[in-house]
C-alpha cells in the first residue's frame, strides 16, 4: 500500500485530500500542529469513507511544525509520497509580512529537505493562483496560465499572502533543480476554493460566502474570482500521484470566473431572505477608501480585470471535468445556513 505523508491535514483542503486518499486505498500519515487535532480529522472524514474498517492502521498522525525541525525525519520514514499542503492563509494581511512568508518558505524547504534525506522521490505541493496572477498579462494573452509567475514587486504581487505563496513555490522548484533532481515535484495551484467543509472548522475562503450572505458590505467591489470546488482540488492532488505526465509541472485548478456581484446575485437567488447586497461600488469610492485602508489599496489594481484562468493543462493531463461554480456556491451557502453561521 502506498504511504502518503499529508501535511496540513486539519485544514479545509487537507481534510478533503485525506478523505480521497483513504477512499482510493492509500495509507495516510497525517501531520497536524497539535496531536489534539487528530480526532478532529478522524471525525471529519469517517462519515464519508467508503470503507471505515482498520482506520486506525490506515490513518495515523504525527505532530509537525513548519518552523521547527523536530519530527520531520521520523515522520517521513517509510513514506512513498509527500503531499505538502500546510501553509498559512489569513483573510487579512498581517502587519509584518514575514509572519506569513517565513513559515511558508521555510516550511516548504524543511519538508523538502526531510523528503530528500528520507529518500522520498514523489512530492505534491499545494501552491496557489497567487503565485501566478501577480503580474501583468503579456501582450496577446487574455488569461493566466502556468507559464506566468507573480512578480513580488508588482502592486498585486507584493501583498503578503501572494508573496508568501510565490516565494514558497519558487523555493521548492529551485531546491529540486539544484539539490534534489531525483524528486519528481508537482505543484497544484488552486484559485478561490469553495464547497462544503467536512466539519465545522473552515478557512478564509468560505468566510467570503459568509460575509456576502450576512451583507457585511453595503456595496461590492468590481472584483472577479476564479473559483474551484474543494473536491476537485483534492482530486487533483490525489490523481497526480501516479500520473507521470504531471511530474515537473505546475497545474492551475480552476472551474469558472465569477464577479463579486455575480456571486452575490446567485446567493441572493437561492437565499432571498439573506442580507446579501448586490450593488457594485463605483471605482471612485474604492479609490477614496484606499487612502485609509491598506487592504483596499492592495486590490485596486485588480478592479475591473477579467481574471480569466486557463484550466487547459489540468484538463489535458488529468482529464478532469470541473464541478460548476454554482454547485460550489450553493453547497457553501447550504453548509453555512445548516450549521447556523448565517440565516437562510
Amino acid at each position: 500500500m502506498t504511504k502518503v505523508l499529508l501535511t496540513g491535514a486539519s485544514g479545509y483542503i487537507g481534510k478533503h485530500i485525506a478523505l480521497q486518499l483513504l477512499n482510493q486505498g492509500y495509507e495516510v500519515r497525517a501531520s497536524v500542529r497539535n496531536l489534539g487535532k487528530s480526532q478532529e480529522v478522524r471525525d471529519a472524514v469517517t462519515p464519508h469513507l467508503l470503507d471505515s474498517s482498520q482506520l486506525d492502521a490506515r490513518l495515523t498522525f504525527v505532530e509537525l511544525d513548519l518552523e521547527k525541525d523536530g519530527g520531520w525525519g521520523e515522520a517521513l520514514k517509510g513514506i512513498d509520497v509527500l503531499m505538502h499542503t500546510a501553509s498559512p492563509f489569513p483573510i487579512a494581511s498581517p502587519k509584518d509580512e514575514n509572519e506569513l512568508i517565513r513559515p511558508a518558505v521555510d516550511g516548504t524547504l524543511r519538508a523538502l529537505r526531510a523528503a530528500k534525506s528520507a529518500g522520498v522521490k514523489r512530492v505534491i505541493l499545494t501552491s496557489s493562483m497567487a503565485a501566478v496572477y501577480g503580474c501583468d498579462l503579456p501582450a496577446g494573452k487574455n488569461e493566466f496560465d502556468e507559464t506566468l509567475w507573480t512578480d513580488v514587486n508588482h502592486p498585486v504581487g507584493r501583498v503578503a499572502y501572494t508573496k508568501s505563496k510565490t516565494l514558497a513555490e519558487r523555493a521548492a522548484w529551485d531546491f529540486v533543480a539544484k539539490e534534489a533532481p531525483e524528486i519528481a515535484l508537482t505543484t497544484i495551484n488552486p484559485v478561490l476554493v469553495l464547497g462544503a467543509p467536512l466539519d465545522k472548522n473552515f478557512g478564509s475562503s468560505i468566510s467570503i460566502v459568509e460575509r456576502i450572505l450576512k451583507g457585511k458590505d453595503p456595496m461590492l467591489p468590481d472584483l472577479r474570482f476564479a473559483i474551484v470546488d474543494v473536491r476537485d482540488v483534492a482530486q487533483m492532488h490525489v490523481a497526480a500521484i501516479k500520473n507521470k505526465a504531471t511530474e515537473g509541472e505546475r497545474i492551475l485548478v480552476s472551474s469558472e470566473t465569477y464577479s463579486f456581484v455575480q456571486i452575490a446575485k446567485y446567493l441572493k437567488s437561492i437565499y432571498p431572505s439573506s442580507k446579501a447586497k448586490t450593488a457594485q461600488a463605483p471605482g471612485f469610492i474604492m479609490k477614496a477608501l484606499s487612502f485609509f485602508d491598506g487592504e483596499i489599496a492592495a486590490i485596486l489594481p485588480l478592479l475591473g480585470k477579467p481574471m480569466l484562468i486557463s484550466n487547459a493543462k489540468a484538463t489535458k493531463l488529468l482529464g478532469i471535468t470541473f464541478i460548476p461554480v454554482q454547485v460550489a456556491l450553493r453547497e457553501s451557502a447550504d453548509y453555512l445556513v445548516k450549521n447556523g453561521y448565517v440565516k437562510g
